[in-house]
């Protein structure tokens, strides 16, 4: 089993979440606190910049509750830029005892499955959850710089430029995290950079049916469901892996990639920002609206590097599942 059921089921206080021009143009504008006039933010970097738009999106989450940064017992957070220094930064700047996580795109949703553990052990009272992504950076970091203008196939994703935040609780009023399904490392063989969506379906088809045979629940006893970022065709990709298995996905399965762009955009979205502003932002008002009382997210990551892609090494991929329930 690798599901874990929570005795006393974290809470989540508050979420905020901050994007970027062209996240604020799509489907979900409504739902963000912020969004951003230009990629820069006022700094003369985007790696600067992008350490920002966490920070910000951290204290924003923290401002919408009665709590300050000593009363975190732990931050857990983590991007996209080598050695996670958006986080680092973020994390020297709000002076939290601080653990940083790189699970690339599944970060936010590996940060949740943590800091629910850790509140249910008993191990703490309020934990400070966040992750960031910058569209710059991360092809600066995997790609090509932007300057290079070098075209894109049809089955690439743009990272999403933005931060998610959620303040964790042992008590209180709010969703509650009531089951974590941690996933496995896998690998079909996938090479193509340019089509993350493929690489991450296969661990997003083998969570998803591990946290059903682990829970005894079918897809249908949720409301929504929903998988990092695996685009449109990653997407797809699931749908078919799980019809093998005779588990049929209905219209309650979405993508977050498909949902946080209109449909100009490649293949959809990712990055470290896609499943975290789509949850922070859309999902978790649908909740606190009560249109979603049941929820199972699974935050999903390819886990490639520069280093392993001129080595010719092919793409595993990694999926995390948090079960959110209505307060």
């Amino acid at each position: 089993m690798q599901t874990v059921a929570f005795c006393n089921p974290p809470v989540i206080l508050a979420a905020a979440c901050i994007v970027g021009p062209r996240e604020g143009e799509g489907p979900l504008q409504g739902f963000f606190d912020k969004v951003l006039d230009d990629m820069y933010y006022g700094e003369k970097t985007w790696e600067k910049a992008e350490q920002k738009i966490l920070e910000e999106t951290m204290r924003l989450a923290l401002q919408k509750t009665s709590l300050k940064t000593e009363d975190i017992d732990f931050m857990l957070a983590g991007d996209l830029t080598n050695q996670i220094i958006a986080a680092n930064f973020t994390a020297r700047n709000l002076a939290i005892p601080f653990l940083g996580l790189y699970g690339a795109c599944a970060t936010m949703y590996e940060g949740l499955v943590l800091g629910s553990v850790l509140i249910d052990g008993g191990f703490a009272r309020y934990v400070l959850v966040g992750a960031s992504s910058h569209y710059a950076t991360a092809e600066r970091q995997f790609r090509f710089p932007t300057e290079q203008g070098v075209q894109k196939p049809l089955s690439a994703q743009q990272t999403v430029t933005g931060a998610g935040a959620v303040v964790l609780a042992a008590r209180g009023q709010g969703p509650r995290i009531t089951h974590a399904t941690v996933g496995k490392v896998m690998d079909f063989g996938t090479g193509d950079a340019s089509d993350m969506g493929a690489a991450m379906a296969p661990a997003a088809a083998a969570t998803l049916l591990q946290h059903c045979q682990d829970t005894g629940r079918r897809p249908d006893a949720y409301d929504l469901i929903v998988t990092g970022d695996l685009g449109l065709y990653g997407r797809e990709l699931v749908i078919k892996l799980l019809e093998q298995r005779e588990i049929k996905l209905l219209d309650n399965y979405q993508d977050c990639g498909v949902l946080i762009f209109n449909r100009d955009t490649y293949a959809g979205g990712s990055g470290c920002a896609c499943s975290a502003v789509v949850t922070c932002g859309y999902i978790l008002n649908r909740i606190n609206q009560g249109e979603i009382k049941n929820f199972l997210g699974i935050g999903t990551g390819a886990l490639l590097s520069t280093c392993s892609c001129l080595q010719g090494e092919s793409i595993p991929g990694i999926g995390h599942a948090v079960a959110i329930e209505a307060g």
